[in-house]
């Protein structure tokens, strides 16, 4: 992957941090994205020697940023190879009747917008040269809906259908795009969700072995050590103790 150039976006915590990693240690350069900078400089610390870092501090909500950036990158930067587009969120799990639209907001400008924001960007470099690859990682709730989940799973049920057309769309480009489908996974995620409340955030992932945010990493790289002939379209993942999105094995020995 020697000369590669690898763009992630949400890279300062959880499965963007740890795709950013694994992607670094294959060789890839790497653009890592996200709002907080000291994180992203701890990021910085931890990366092999010798691979070339360039991190841009914005929120993927903030298309003026996005467009800014991206489009303005150094000559030796703008030529990228791989896209994952990991930056999303959840906030909440009420009801839809008393669902707050701040909440609502967060999740599609972030999950969605975001999303079409960061890959218009950087889409036509890839036409362009007749290559990529690109990955969203949406989240087993684009498969299933579940009770208090409504706008999350409608966000991630967009992410879902915004893979599936990239992939028609860009067909023509060679350029290969995949979906990962999470089931629980250890990471901020729920902390984001429950606004901050660690006790509640802490006993979504008691009594089982969840997913680690390095198991999403290592299909990453799975996929992109495929031949040129091959696309894993689409991936669902979950622990061991999860058989969808609300059956979960809580008495299953880790």
């Amino acid at each position: 992957m020697k000369n590669k150039i690898a763009l992630v976006t949400g890279a300062s915590s959880g499965i963007g941090w740890a795709c950013a990693l694994t992607l670094a240690k294959m060789g890839y350069d790497l653009i890592a994205t996200g709002r907080r900078a000291d994180r992203l400089e701890e990021l910085r610390q931890a990366l092999p020697e010798g691979v070339r870092f360039l991190p841009l501090i914005f929120d993927v909500r903030d298309q003026k940023e996005v467009d800014r950036l991206l489009t303005n990158l150094p000559s030796d930067w703008a030529s990228i190879d791989v896209l994952v587009n990991n930056a999303g969120n959840a906030h909440g799990l009420d009801p839809i009747q008393t669902g707050s639209v701040a909440d609502w907001d967060a999740m599609i400008d972030i999950n969605v917008k975001g999303l079409l924001y960061v890959s218009k960007a950087i889409i036509p470099g890839m036409t362009q040269r007749n290559s990529g690859h690109i990955i969203n990682i949406g989240s087993i709730a684009g498969k299933e809906v579940y009770p208090n989940g409504n706008v999350y799973c409608a966000s991630k049920h967009a992410v879902d259908a915004l893979t599936n057309g990239m992939r028609m769309d860009l067909n023509p480009f060679g350029i290969k795009v995949m979906g990962i489908h999470p089931g629980l996974v250890e990471t901020e995620f729920s902390l984001v969700r429950f606004k901050g409340d660690s006790q509640r955030a802490g006993t979504v992932y008691k009594g089982y072995a969840p997913l680690l945010a390095q198991d999403i990493a290592d299909i990453v790289e799975f996929a992109l050590n495929r031949p040129p002939h091959v696309v894993l379209a689409d991936v669902v993942i979950l622990p061991t103790a999860q058989a969808s999105a609300t059956v979960i094995n809580k008495k299953l020995t880790p």
